[in-house]
Parts: C-alpha cells; structure tokens; sequence
C-alpha cells in the first residue's frame, strides 16, 4: 500500500518518549523507520513499568511501532563503523543526545554530518537545545512543565501545583519535531538540501501558554490555578448530577447560554437575573451562578441531564474513566484503537494516529520491536553482516 512517506528512512538514536514519539509517527506515515538501541538494555522506556507484558513495558509499546531495531554499541568502532552507514542510507536522523561534545566525539554532531550528507534531515531532540544558558542540560518531561509555567497555574484554586498526569511535554516536542521534519522534506524537494532542527521540550512546552500566555504578554494578567473551572467563559466546567457522577458542559455562546437555560426551565429567574445577561457579568458573579446551577443539577441524574443537552444542542460529556473511553463507540467507530500481531505476545494494541488522508492512510505494519529484533535482516540489507 503507498503511504505519503513512502521511500523515506528514519534512523531513530532516542530514548524514552519525545523522540519515539516523533518517529513513530513518521512510521505511521510509511516511512521506514530503524531503532539504534544500546545491547542488553535499549530504550530506557523498556524498563518503565510496572505493568509489564510478557515481559515488556506497556510504556515501551505505546510509541515504538511501525519500526525496526537493531542493537548496537556505537562505542565500538565496529558497530560505530555500521551506525555511519546507516546514516548514509537515511534521509533522517533522530537524536535525544544533549551533549554537542558527546555527539562531535562520535562523529554525530551536526555540522559533522550535513557536511558529508547534505542531503540529510538531521533532528536533535533535547530539553533545552543547543543554545541559551541551559543548553546541554539533560531535561525530562517533568522539567519542562515545571519551568514553562504549565505546573503554576495547573490544579484546584486552593492546592499547590499540579503535573499534568501524560509526559504532554515530551509528546508535543515529538510532534512538532514530527511536523518540522515534514516541512523540511517538503523543501527538500525544491532545494534539494537537508537541514538541521534543534527541537527543545522546554520551548515545546511554553506553546501550551497559548492565551495565557498573551494574556500576560498583552495585558500584563497572570494566569491563576481554576481547577476544571474556565477563566474566561462561564459556565464551562464539572458538574455533579443526583447519581453523583459528573459530567462537563460548555456555554461557549449567549446563544447556548438562552438554550441552557431553556432546558434548565430557568428562564424567568437565571434568564432574566441582570447578573447573568452575559458572559463578562457570568464571569463577574460565578461563584453566585455556580451554586445555583449546581443546585439545579441535584435534581436529575446525569444521563438525564446529558440527553437533555444533546436535544438542544448543548455540548455537554461525561467524565469517562480510561476503560469507558477506549470502550467509546466513537472511539470505535474511528478506528483509534490498533491492534498488530506480535512475535512474543500474540498482539498489541495501542491509540491510533489521528490523521486521517483520504488517499494515501496512515498504515500499520510493524508491532514495537523487541530488542534487537531486526538486526540481522538490516545488517544483511546493508552487505554489512559480518564486516
């Protein structure tokens, strides 16, 4: 099957989540995709657990399909000999290694490389990048919420900072380093040369400060903890219905705000309160309107009120536990659950890629590999096996 990546090759040096991520997304894309891992141990994610699965990490599975490992201790000049010519074949180059004098002791650092291949994508993966006063710095995940900004004003109003629970810093530095990667292969194609990105999770991270960002850039307002409350749209949040289970809902408009009241039957007292008549007065008297609308939520169990909302075109959800969700008959029906064969464990399963072409599909065809699997068939492709 022809897959927009068709004919690309992706040699992948990281660990962990970021640069997986980034790489496995281009192998949904059709590109061919070689893990490099170290012998005997390997991604360090394959140790993240537990839960194991028949002796693999489900961290592991979640971001190595649709790609190929092979083992080698690039510190010694025979595999380090080996590594090199899999570079020569690739048309981009994965690295996670924050340290310029590590990578230019290997012969991997950039210059180096883009001068024997100028055609070549190379893409660094780091936590802070090869510039600024943190440049060399190993950064994790947690590092970069913390340091954005993300963390203070993530959690209840009256709690401390809050991590969010997913590495959201790791997997939005993979996909920028994925769409970067893109973009340069597009130019590629009219230049005719390769480039160097230096992807950092930290600024990766700073991007999620969107308009809090420019709310403080513009207005000088810093963003303070809500908890599931929305600072500038009232009522946009968690509920609790009659059966204490919770659902979300989101008046986003005076038009939905004149339906939600309609299917509340309020209209003669929240629909004429002046306090109420519009989103900025919503904002100024929520703890007032909070109350109230929770006190009307009381009556009824969620399911009840959730359909009420779907009839007049309210958006309004459930809160879904993991299983509820990946059980979801929209989740099914979209097809974002994969399920690939697996040499060890029958199959696996994992969360599709979301981008959905109407012509060439994102495939799978690869389960996560174990390790080293795939060594001696890229060895012998290369006429390297033995040498």
């Amino acid at each position: 099957m022809k897959t927009i990546l068709d004919g690309i090759r992706v040699i992948e040096l990281t660990e962990a989540l970021a640069g997986p991520y980034c790489a496995m997304l281009l192998g949904d894309f059709g590109a061919d995709v070689i893990k490099v891992e170290r012998p005997g141990t390997g991604d360090q994610s394959r140790g993240w657990g537990p839960p194991f699965v028949g002796g693999e990490s489900a961290y592991f599975l979640a971001a190595n399909r649709n790609k190929r490992s092979i083992a080698l201790n690039y510190d010694e000049p025979h595999d380090a000999k080996i590594l090199r010519r899999l570079i020569a074949s690739c048309d981009v180059f994965l690295s996670n290694q924050p340290s310029l004098d590590s990578l230019q002791k290997r012969g991997l650092d950039p210059q180096m490389l883009r001068a024997k291949h100028p055609r070549l994508l190379y893409c660094s993966i780091t936590g802070y990048g090869f510039s600024g006063p943190k440049a060399g710095r190993p950064g994790y995940d947690i590092l970069a919420q913390a340091e954005s900004g993300l963390m203070s004003f993530t959690g209840e109003p009256e709690g401390g900072p809050m991590r969010y629970p997913i590495a959201i810093a790791d997997m939005t530095c993979g996909m920028y380093a994925a769409m970067g990667i893109l973009g340069a292969l597009f130019a590629r194609e009219k230049t005719g040369q390769g480039q160097f990105l230096d992807m950092a999770l930290f600024d990766s991270q700073l991007t999620w400060l969107a308009n809090a960002g420019s709310s403080y850039l513009n207005a000088n307002a810093e963003p303070r903890r809500w908890g599931n409350a929305h600072p500038n749209i009232v009522p946009y949040q968690v509920f609790r219905a009659s059966d204490a289970k919770h659902f979300v809902v989101g008046v986003g408009t005076e038009g939905l705000w004149k339906k939600f009241v309609a299917v509340l039957q309020a209209e003669a007292t929240l629909g004429k309160d002046p306090r109420f008549a519009s989103n900025p007065l919503r904002i100024e008297h929520r703890v007032e309107l909070l109350a109230s609308l929770q006190h009307r939520f009381d009556a009824e169990p969620r399911d009840a009120w959730l359909s009420k909302f779907a009839n007049a075109g309210i958006p309004a959800a459930p809160i879904n536990s993991v299983p509820e969700a990946l059980r979801d008959a929209q989740a099914l029906a979209r097809g974002l659950i994969v399920k690939i064969e697996h040499p060890a464990l029958r199959e696996v399963r994992s969360i599709a890629n979301p981008v959905k072409f109407s012509d060439l599909p994102v495939t799978y065809r690869l389960p996560p590999p174990m390790l080293g699997e795939h060594s001696e068939e890229i060895l012998r492709s290369l006429g390297a096996h033995g040498s």
